[in-house]
């Protein structure tokens, strides 16, 4: 039986949000949320999905985004919104913003040296990558990167085939840089990291916790393949109900999903553990 028929599989398997026991949603205390589709709808970020965050966060949750999105966005994003941290250019740093010092922690899992070196060696791929690929662009946010090569394929570019965004993968990889494929673009970086081994970093540095310790407090909610390694991790994940466009490109599906796709769909979950919290 191939990959995707396993996958599709699977893909049924995955119960719906309201079938989630309130005691496991009662015990989630941080929540870690990608933004591109999952807390957007449509490439915007709906109020529903914003007042998601607020009332979390008035209630007590740590909620901290983990996103493809780059370091210029993710330094406002620390500032502005009502979020514990955020962790950038799929796990390339994070960033958390001490208001009551108004002082930004900024953390990078590689030297201000390296991230130099990359970015050139990057800068070399990009060029192959435009030229083998027709229709591909660098990402609108590529100015405000510090860690990784975004091209766009869906975002402000006309769509391209599934076959278009393979040979962008195979050119990164090739090149020995990772490379993830998000519902808008494909990053390639080089390194060790991933929105996962930052996630880690994060709930030892600000919670002094170790994950696997933590894992049961702690929920993920994504919609695409480059969340993978946060499916395959926590206990407790939830796609939100436009991960089904993507169940044939992936090894792993979150134990839950909800109706609602994007924002909305943050929005349910966000209502589900209020709910479960105030018992």
């Amino acid at each position: 039986m191939s990959d995707v028929s396993t996958n599709l599989e699977s893909a049924d398997c995955m119960q719906p949000l309201d079938q989630c026991p309130a005691e496991t949603l009662s015990a989630i205390t941080t929540l870690f949320t990608d933004i591109d589709d999952t807390l957007t709808t449509n490439g915007q970020l709906p109020s529903a999905a914003y007042g998601a965050v607020e009332r979390l966060s008035l209630a007590g949750f740590s909620v901290v985004p983990v996103t493809g999105r780059p370091a210029g966005w993710c330094d406002m994003i620390a500032r502005f919104w009502p979020v514990d941290g955020v962790i950038g250019e799929n796990g390339a740093f994070y960033f958390r913003y001490d208001r009551a010092l108004r002082a930004m922690d900024r953390v990078y899992w590689q030297d201000a040296e390296e991230r130099r070196a990359n970015q050139q060696k990057l800068q070399k791929l990009q060029s192959e990558i435009l030229a083998a690929v027709p229709g591909a662009a660098v990402s609108a946010d590529q100015a405000y990167r510090e860690s990784d090569l975004a091209i766009d394929f869906r975002e402000d570019v006309t769509p391209l085939d599934r076959q278009s965004i393979d040979t962008i993968v195979r050119i990164f990889t090739d090149a020995g840089a990772t490379a993830k494929v998000s519902s808008i673009h494909v990053n390639g970086w080089f390194g060790d990291f991933d929105k996962l081994s930052m996630t880690k970093r994060f709930i030892g540095d600000t919670q002094s916790a170790d994950f696997s310790a933590a894992n049961s407090r702690l929920m993920f909610v994504g919609d695409s393949p480059n969340d993978v390694p946060m499916f395959e991790a926590f206990e407790n994940s939830v796609g939100v109900a436009n991960v089904r466009k993507f169940t044939d490109r992936m090894t792993r599906l979150p134990n839950w999903i909800t109706q609602k796709e994007g924002g909305e769909g943050f929005a349910e979950l966000a209502q589900r553990l209020l709910t479960a919290r105030s018992g």
